[in-house]
């Protein structure tokens, strides 16, 4: 059988999406009743991490055990990689150890180079460009909160990051509704967005938007999401952004101008009082531990999907 990556999100099928969340959502019962599901018993998973994290490696280790097997955490310190071992090499020598990798790092290329040489499947645990299983885990929020991703809008407000285009990657093949409010100069990436609505245009559904109004984007928007203005590796230029982003805290006005009952998601480190407020944060409309949790069910279901 042909190994599967899980680069973007454009590596799965409409009905895998859907059948991953299907199957978080019952890993996620199961496992709140005390079932164990060893469906990966013995397999184990390199993952390499080139970027801090708390969320994407214990969901990822909790993940593996839960299912039978067992995580190998990689970081450049201490290992050949943060000595200049290629990637390519790197990547032959621990397929040969891990029925699976996890990497998160900077650029996708690099991702993307081991997966070219890993003779098992990879997972991008977040790249500058993308963070494919943070998105399963929001979509699987919305699923379990609305019974649906259909009929609803989405918006966007922040930064064209990673996420945002991630959530593109979403909006072309689930036929989503999707708005995106960032400042002019920090719009999602142009080819990126090309891509979506060609996607969307051909199989005819979907639609997305960029304004510069994160007013105009949550009006009438079910489900409202934001990340921090400065991403890992941008801290340098906090203070440039902290002032381009003015405005566009999601505040109780902003959650005011939504849908009767819509849904807050932030994938965190959440910065309280930046690009959200404490009080929306910490408020009814609030999904964020919900899809923060759902990141360990989301995963499990992608981790049998690609190594069962």
């Amino acid at each position: 059988m042909k190994k599967r990556d899980l680069l973007t999100l454009y590596d799965l099928e409409r009905a895998e999406i859907e059948a991953i969340l299907e199957r978080g959502i019952a890993l996620k019962s199961m496992r709140a009743s005390g079932e164990r599901v060893h469906t990966l018993p013995g397999a184990v998973l390199g993952m390499i991490f080139e970027k801090a994290s708390t969320r994407t490696r214990v969901s990822f280790e909790v993940g593996m055990v839960e299912l039978g097997g067992h995580a190998v955490y990689i970081a450049p310190e201490g290992s050949q990689i943060g000595r200049g071992e290629p990637i390519a090499d790197t990547a032959r020598v621990l397929g040969g150890y891990c029925h699976g990798l996890l990497i998160r790092t900077f650029d996708q290329s690099r991702a993307e180079a081991l997966a070219a040489s890993a003779p098992v499947p990879v997972i991008n645990g977040l790249t500058d460009q993308f963070h494919p299983c943070q998105l399963l885990a929001d979509l699987m929020t919305v699923r379990e909160l609305r019974g649906t991703l259909g009929g609803l809008r989405y918006a966007w407000i922040g930064d064209g990051n990673n996420m945002a285009h991630s959530w593109l990657n979403a909006a072309a093949l689930l036929g989503l509704e999707l708005v995106i409010a960032c400042p002019e100069g920090y719009d999602p990436d142009p080819e990126i967005t090309a891509q979506a609505r060609r996607i969307m245009q051909e199989r005819g559904q979907g639609s997305v938007e960029i304004v510069r109004d994160p007013v105009e984007a949550a009006r009438g928007s079910d489900v409202l999401s934001t990340d921090v203005w400065a991403s890992m590796g941008q801290e340098s230029a906090a203070r440039a952004r902290a002032e381009a982003f003015a405005g566009y805290c999601l505040s109780e006005s902003l959650v005011r101008e939504a849908s009767a009952d819509p849904i807050v998601l932030h994938c965190l480190p959440a910065h309280r009082g930046e690009e959200i407020a404490e009080e929306v944060l910490e408020g009814p409309h609030s999904a964020v531990w919900r899809q923060a949790e759902n990141r360990l069910h989301a995963q499990k279901a992608v981790l049998e999907r690609l190594l069962a």
